[in-house]
């Protein structure tokens, strides 16, 4: 008989253990705490950019060279009202309705095929520190000829700094392309403007960046 209470006890005692080891298991989930689980997934952001083109555009004494990548990343969107899907792309496009929507572009994805001026590109750009250019969107704001204005900041080789710039956007189907230009002078942002062949191959501190991307929302591809 006492071999039997043992057994019943150590029975209850391990009923115990497991209810209570499955209520810790519930409010870690719920709570978000990693265990069994697993880590918690990244929240999926409302707005995707399954395409994009960026050039950087400039000059030189003796001739013309451009880079690109086709990788864009978005980092952060961020709404300061509601907005649903089906009114998604006028939403985004009213001024103080999108206040924030961060972008970078790793430094080493930018290519002009030309492995000398590739190298000579990420050395002005600092790229073994900085590698990511990266901008901020704070606003849209309307220009005084109808047009859509953006403002943020944009970060280059450490050093950060207000733009503000025209967007032009087309709706095609589920998505919306937006493209826009952009001036900037690389002694703006710490950069000393390459030269090469021994001096003789001087480039101008004026470069001109371009991009066209599309955005899609939820659902689309």
């Amino acid at each position: 008989m006492t071999f039997v209470m043992v057994k019943r006890e150590a029975h209850m005692h391990s009923h115990r253990m497991w209810r209570m080891s499955a209520t810790v298991a519930m409010v870690a989930a719920m709570s978000g705490v990693p265990g069994a689980q697993g880590p918690p997934m990244a929240p999926s952001l409302p707005v995707a950019m399954p395409a994009a083109r960026v050039t950087i555009s400039g000059t030189s004494n003796i001739r013309n060279y451009g880079v690109w990548t086709d990788t864009v990343r978005v980092t952060q969107v961020r709404f300061a009202t509601p907005v649903s899907a089906e009114t998604l792309w006028d939403d985004i496009r009213t001024p103080g309705v999108l206040e924030r929507f961060d972008i970078e572009i790793p430094v080493g994805t930018l290519t002009s095929r030309d492995p000398g001026l590739d190298t000579t590109m990420y050395k002005a750009l600092k790229a073994d520190t900085n590698r990511n250019i990266v901008f901020r969107l704070a606003k849209i704001e309307s220009g005084s000829t109808g047009t859509l204005m953006a403002v943020g900041r944009l970060a280059v080789a450490g050093v950060e700094r207000d733009v503000v710039f025209a967007l032009r956007t087309e709706r095609r189907d589920d998505t919306l392309l937006v493209s826009g230009r952009l001036p900037l002078l690389m002694t703006d942002y710490g950069i000393t403007p390459p030269t090469a062949m021994l001096g003789m191959l001087k480039t101008d501190p004026k470069v001109i960046v371009t991009f066209e991307v599309i955005l899609s929302g939820p659902g689309t591809t």
